[in-house]
């Protein structure tokens, strides 16, 4: 699938405002799989992001331990799934992830565990650590022509 659309975030604050403006265009039946390696920025963009559907003051623990953590939106639940201690993809049919993908918001970290089925029409967002400044990320929106159309309302703000 093609980039839709790359951008530089020079810091957190930068992070959480490319969440900020991606979270109202999310509905039920949305995938997004959050994809680099350890320390890109995965789980930051997720806590912005919850917090961003759910309110400033919800509480976001990492879900490395219970692998998946839910939260309860306006626009329905949202399913946090970090999948990084997943060995084996048969592993996910215990998690509930048909039932996110049904009817739920999925945010996926580490989606190269889901084998070869990624879920269908997701949007993938891949994070990679920059050299300068050491806080700098590059973000690749990559996904299909109705993710393209849908960003293409995506806020860019003056920290992006």
């Amino acid at each position: 699938m093609p980039v839709i659309r790359s951008l530089t975030l020079p810091d957190e604050a930068a992070t959480a405002a490319l969440a900020a403006g991606l979270a109202p265009l999310l509905r039920p039946g949305d995938a997004l799989l959050l994809d680099g390696p350890l320390g890109a920025g995965k789980t930051s963009f997720a806590r912005a992001l919850i917090r961003s559907l759910c309110g400033a003051g919800t509480e976001v623990p990492s879900p490395s331990f219970n692998i998946v953590l839910t939260y309860d939106a306006p626009q329905g639940t949202v399913w946090h799934f970090d999948l990084y201690r997943i060995a084996d993809p048969r592993e996910l049919d215990e998690l509930g992830l048909d039932e996110a993908l049904q009817d739920g918001i999925a945010l996926i970290e580490w989606p190269d565990r889901l084998g070869e089925h990624p879920p269908s029409g997701a949007l993938t967002l891949r994070l990679a650590a920059l050299d300068t400044p050491p806080t700098a990320r590059r973000a690749d929106l990559i996904g299909n022509a109705e993710w393209a159309a849908r960003l293409s309302s995506l806020p860019v703000s003056a920290h992006v």
